[in-house]
């Protein structure tokens, strides 16, 4: 069923592409707008037809409602969808579609005014007989009243400001004598998010578990939940982790907080998707928090384990017609599990602005993928800096965890840095296996701080680092040959210093009969065969075991996992003044060939003496002593082709004039 001819997308990234996709389902148009920054992304690339809004700055694009409208009026789309925030739960925004006769996909501005103050929200919610948190949620905002009313609620508290959310305008308070000083901070902050510096006070619960029902309403008076997700593992109150069924609800307790959300929808007139958010306790006692009149970031996970689109539900709704189920239509099958990617820091939480060189997500049972960006694209400044949502889905929670853990193993990303080591590390954490998932999860279990301690990769993506740089990409119709290397001496070793996480590790790899290596790292050491290799791919085999690699610019993808393995930068005439007199080989900086071979074995050599030159890129590259000391071995001749990495010259700063 066509709901709309045509459809006008006032949003961007994963969200305008997850909305244009369903459009595609539907035999709908989809239009696109887009900023200066954002001419060439994903959901431009993928609409029917896309316009310009505006430079780089959201306040002049995404957020300029008369560019929306205008780009709607120009291409005669019918209805516009927001999608999730810009101004999707904007009612100035839903009122000037209305007046100009475009059909906003989502609740009506009286709805959306009532709902998004969190102090109008909350004394609905007790007209509705829905739980609220003890507090304060008055007019009289001067500061010394609201000392007084803290004190009265006691401590500790929230203060938290009464438009907007997403952690703005927020202040957890202990003590009374931090209270005036949170407050002031709450308030600026509160004023520049929302052009409102209202704020009310609530009970601080300890150790709740964040939960929200899905609502959908048609404009006949239906209303319908869609069950609950739980949203409990945050960072600066942010979701990163939703799931849905929540292991902390009975079927008593979810039917009492869905007739509780139905409720309060009803009360307000409510109509298309909504959630209802509320906080639950260690007794089991839920208390209604706010209300977004919008579809949520998470929405995938009720999608999975309902089987119904809330997308085209949406669409549905906003052309008039009635729900298609009831109630007692509603079940949830399985679990189903979401995460979401940005593009930041794991430890400090700061984005990661880059190019994405690299985007492999993962594929398998129960993985879906909502992505704004593939390879290529590059990430800004400019706007949030979530790549996707992963969503994995199982029969059990059980089985959506272990995808879950398998699907951030086998998601590769270089060219920005990711969260995917912290939604590892939740992922693998007991305390998350075992349901245990409370607001203050990251905090208590010191997710991030597990993440500051260097890792040594495995000694596996190590030898295969090392095998890129020994064995050359043949033609892709020929087995791999590493007798035919002309640089290689027989059963010679090769040593290759490279960096990782963990500091510096040396390989020594020696060529063995049949096409097989011997390599050794430390303590670690395995005989392997490589089975294929091409410009950036290879298979090789140790022992029973087959691994996968894939060569970065930055790194080394194992099994599918990315490991920082890089080259050890070469001793130069720039670096050699740095380095002490201790033992050091000389590498290649990269592939090329020994032009000019200037010592011999055996020689005394002062300290910046050249070497060795190299050709590579063609560009000289004169490799120098870095101290003063002996050349103990010279593994390849004049002419010879080398990998980058291996060592060039060997040696030794032992006392020359005390050696016989």
């Amino acid at each position: 069923m066509t709901y709309f001819p045509s459809l006008l997308i006032a949003n961007r990234g994963e969200i305008a592409v997850r909305i244009i996709r369903a459009c595609r389902t539907l035999g709908i148009e989809a239009i696109a707008v887009y900023s200066e920054a954002d001419a060439r992304a994903l959901h431009v690339r993928e609409a029917d037809r896309a316009l310009l809004i505006g430079p780089a700055a959201a306040a002049h694009s995404y957020l300029n409602i008369a560019a929306i409208l205008a780009a709607a009026q120009r291409t005669g789309a019918a209805a516009i969808h927001p999608g999730y925030g810009f101004l999707s739960e904007n009612a100035a925004f839903a009122r000037a579609c209305a007046e100009a006769n475009i059909v906003f996909v989502g609740p009506s501005p009286e709805a959306i005014e009532l709902m998004g103050s969190k102090s109008a929200a909350k004394k609905l919610a007790e007209q509705a007989g829905v739980p609220t948190v003890p507090g304060y949620n008055g007019d009289d905002q001067a500061p010394e009243q609201l000392l007084e009313h803290a004190e009265r609620v006691g401590f500790p508290l929230l203060i938290k400001a009464s438009a907007g959310g997403g952690g703005k305008g927020m202040r957890a308070v202990y003590h009374a004598d931090e209270f005036m000083a949170a407050l002031a901070g709450a308030q600026r902050e509160a004023k520049a998010a929302f052009g409102d510096d209202h704020v009310l006070l609530e009970c601080l619960i300890a150790r709740p578990r964040h939960i929200e029902f899905q609502i959908v309403a048609d404009h006949f008076g239906n209303v319908v939940h869609l069950g609950e997700r739980e949203c409990s593992i945050q960072r600066r109150h942010q979701k990163i982790v939703e799931e849905s069924p929540s292991v902390a609800l009975s079927p008593e307790l979810r039917a009492e907080m869905g007739a509780a959300a139905v409720r309060l929808a009803q009360l307000v007139g409510y109509r298309n998707a909504g959630t209802m958010e509320f906080m639950l306790d260690t007794d089991g006692r839920f208390y209604f928090l706010e209300m977004n009149t919008r579809l949520q970031v998470e929405h995938p996970v009720t999608e999975e384990v309902t089987g119904i689109d809330l997308v085209q539900t949406q669409l549905a709704i906003a052309a008039g017609e009635p729900l298609p189920f009831t109630q007692n239509d509603i079940m949830q099958h399985g679990h189903a599990i979401e995460v979401r990617l940005y593009a930041e820091d794991s430890v400090q939480m700061l984005p990661s602005i880059g190019t994405l060189t690299t985007y492999q997500p993962p594929e398998g049972p129960g993985v879906r993928l909502d992505t704004g960006v593939t390879v290529g694209d590059t990430v800004t400044v400019n706007y949030d800096p979530m790549l996707a949502k992963l969503i994995v889905v199982g029969t059990d929670r059980a089985q959506a965890v272990a995808r879950l853990r398998f699907a951030l193993a086998t998601f590769v990303v270089a060219g920005v840095q990711t969260n995917i080591p912290l939604l590892s590390a939740i992922a693998a954490h007991p305390a998350y296996t075992a349901g245990e998932t409370y607001t203050d999860f990251l905090t208590v279990h010191a997710i991030a701080d597990h993440l500051i301690t260097p890792i040594a990769p495995p000694a596996e993506a190590l030898f295969a680092r090392a095998l890129f740089d020994l064995v050359p990409a043949p033609s892709d119709l020929l087995p791999v040959n590493p007798w035919a290397m002309r640089w290689r001496a027989a059963h010679t070793p090769h040593t290759l210093r490279y960096v990782t996480d963990a500091g510096p590790i040396v390989v020594i790899a020696t060529p063995q009969e049949a096409g097989a290596w011997r390599l050794v790292a430390g303590e670690h050491s395995a005989e392997i065969v490589v089975l294929r290799r091409n410009a950036n791919k290879m298979a090789i085999r140790i022992g029973e075991q087959i691994g996968q690699a894939m060569l970065l610019e930055t790194g080394l993808v194992w099994n599918g996992t990315l490991v920082n393995i890089t080259p050890a930068p070469p001793l130069n005439l720039e670096a050699a003044a740095k380095h002490a007199g201790n033992d050091s080989d000389l590498a290649a900086p990269m592939p090329g060939s020994l032009i000019k071979v200037l010592v011999n074995e055996g020689d005394d050599v002062t300290q910046g003496q050249p070497l060795v030159i190299m050709e590579a890129m063609k560009m000289e590259h004169t490799i120098v002593a870095p101290y003063a000391g002996r050349v103990v071995r010279l593994p390849y001749a004049v002419g010879a082709q080398v990998a980058g990495g291996v060592i060039l010259v060997e040696m030794s700063n032992e006392n020359i004039e005390h050696r016989a």
